[in-house]
């Protein structure tokens, strides 16, 4: 239930706080007083979009809060509950800008205006005057049966599993049509594979490969010329070992040969001879360790070549056949896995279609047991409203495809003459007719809504005098079952009937219009149904009238 709604520098209002309660609440204020700015704000506080005209002129922003009990609405404190977002009460608030930026809350936690639509969704339902042109639409007709029917939940849960099949049947179609296409790939690519697997080249073989062929085709020089280095090393008469035996003979026949730089050279000398042995074993061992191996340089090269094929063969580097390997191979297992997966999802489509069909079924049933009732109901109500003689009905056949919400297309049809059969509400309605057929059907729905809060916005309009009265004494009744109903109105029969009534108007503050809205006493009603009923200058007669219809409208209905 809305319980308080705060508006900051909108239109022409500066500040304004209203408290709300059950019941029927009347707002009523002469033509451009600004009952449209009441509306407006609240419907803004519940994720409608904004203009930056909304602004009051000189003001930087527009600031609106709706408060909301959440005693009745088990659905959104559900919906806070599973965002974190506090569910004691619900807190809406918006703020707007000059330069049309927007910013809205719940509870306190920033959300965005999908959010905040979704939401208001679940706390309050608005039943506006421009109502009667959706009734020209025939999914206004399901939508209507089906709330009433109690099977919102399950035609939501259709379009889910329709949704679902509609994808699975188009995946199916896809896989089927590509499947001479996925044979000739599959082919194409037993015989890519098979070849890789007959190349079999391990991860890093190509490196070793490379390495080995540069090792074996320079293997015979390799040798001849570490013999040259070793000749040059150990030779017996040119080789350095004995040039540095001849040096330090030299040396050692020098007066002083173990004093001094004569001393050092000859230490050095042995030093050198000692790594040249070193350097001679060296050279010997990988002299004998260096073999020519022409045979299996052969198959180096032969394989490398192998690789090199492949590789230009698929548009590849080298380095990448390993990697090509292992692409191919997982294409043509998933290939060989779609023959599998082709059954399976013709097996997901008929599940999926089952399932469709079966809900289809049990909401249908619904359909067609709550029909009959609802156009009663609602005929009840048009007789209420003075078209005593229409005949309502609520007309469900099967379509021929399945559509989203069902297999049902639900018209409804009346006929407001007698004599005449039942047709589609655009083919025999009036305006006025039309008006009235919309109220009645309205104030049907609202009486079987799950949501406490309503809003009619001017619904009454197009009828008067006793039909006036009757439109009043239904929507009074609407809030005596517990409903809390907002009603604009310019009908002094329906506001005479409300629990409370607010009044709006444009008052002068400085060089300021502004809109001010205050909730009447029992005076303050009286003269203000005396406006309604009798225009600016009020007569003692037109008082007396107002006081006697407030006096009735408050009166406990009779049944």
């Amino acid at each position: 239930m809305l319980t308080q709604l705060s508006i900051r520098d909108y239109a022409i209002v500066d500040r304004l706080e209203l408290d709300f309660s059950h019941g029927m609440t009347a707002i009523t204020g002469e033509t451009g007083a600004g009952k449209s700015i009441l509306l407006g704000a609240l419907s803004l506080c519940l994720g409608e979009r904004a203009e930056s005209g909304c602004v009051r002129h000189g003001c930087e922003r527009a600031e609106l809060t709706a408060r909301f009990d959440l005693s009745q609405l088990d659905t959104a404190r559900a919906w806070l509950d599973a965002r974190e977002l506090g569910s004691s009460e619900c807190l809406l608030r918006r703020t707007v800008s000059a330069n049309g930026r927007t910013r809205a809350w719940i509870n306190g936690t920033p959300c965005t205006l999908a959010d905040l639509k979704t939401l208001s969704e679940l706390l309050i339902d608005v039943h506006s005057q421009h109502a009667h042109q959706s009734l020209l639409r025939e999914q206004q007709h399901q939508l209507l049966l089906d709330e009433y029917a109690g099977v919102t939940g399950q035609v939501a849960e259709l379009r889910v599993l329709y949704k679902e099949w509609s994808q699975a049947r188009k995946r199916l179609k896809q896989a089927q049509e590509s499947g001479s296409e996925a044979q000739a790939r599959r082919q194409l690519l037993r015989y890519q594979v098979e070849e890789l697997n007959h190349l079999a080249l391990a991860e890093d073989e190509l490196h070793h490969l490379e390495e080995e062929q540069t090792r074996l085709a320079h293997a015979e020089q390799s040798r001849h010329q570490a013999q040259v280095a070793l000749h040059c090393c150990s030779d017996d008469e040119q080789g350095a070992t004995a040039r540095l035996i001849q040096a330090k003979g030299a040396l050692l026949e020098l007066p002083g040969a173990h004093e001094g730089a004569v001393a050092n050279a000859i230490a050095l000398l042995e030093e050198a001879s000692i790594q040249l042995d070193e350097a001679g074993d060296e050279l010997a061992r990988f002299i004998d360790g260096e073999e020519l191996d022409p045979e299996r340089l052969a198959f180096v090269d032969e394989r490398l070549a192998d690789v090199h094929r492949i590789a230009r063969k698929h548009h590849v580097m080298p380095d990448e056949v390993v990697a090509l390997h292992t692409r191919l191979a997982q294409e043509l297992e998933q290939l060989d896995m779609s023959d599998d997966d082709l059954e399976a999802l013709s097996v997901k489509v008929r599940e999926l279609r089952d399932q469709w069909r079966t809900l289809a079924q049990q909401v249908s049933e619904a359909r067609t047991a709550h029909a009959e009732e609802l156009a009663q109901q609602i005929q009840q109500q048009l007789s209420f409203l003075g078209m005593d003689k229409a005949v309502f009905e609520v007309s469900i056949n099967r379509r021929d495809n399945a559509q989203p919400e069902g297999m049902d297309h639900i018209q409804f049809l009346i006929s407001a003459n007698p004599g005449q059969p039942p047709r589609p509400l655009h083919k025999v309605a009036s305006g006025g007719e039309l008006s009235r057929i919309s109220l009645a059907i309205q104030v049907v729905a609202a009486a079987h809504s799950t949501i406490p809060t309503l809003v009619f916005d001017e619904v009454d309009v197009g009828i008067s005098g006793a039909t006036a009265e009757i439109v009043g004494r239904l929507l009074q009744e609407l809030g005596n079952q517990g409903a809390q109903l907002l009603c604009v109105t310019h009908l002094p029969q329906v506001a005479a009937q409300a629990h409370r009534h607010v009044h709006i108007e444009k008052q002068q503050h400085d060089e300021a219009m502004l809109t001010h809205m205050s909730v009447l006493d029992e005076g303050g009603r009286v003269k203000e149904l005396a406006r309604m009923l009798g225009g600016v200058n009020l007569s003692e007669r037109t008082l007396a009238h107002a006081q006697e219809m407030l006096t009735g409208g408050q009166r406990p209905a009779r049944h």
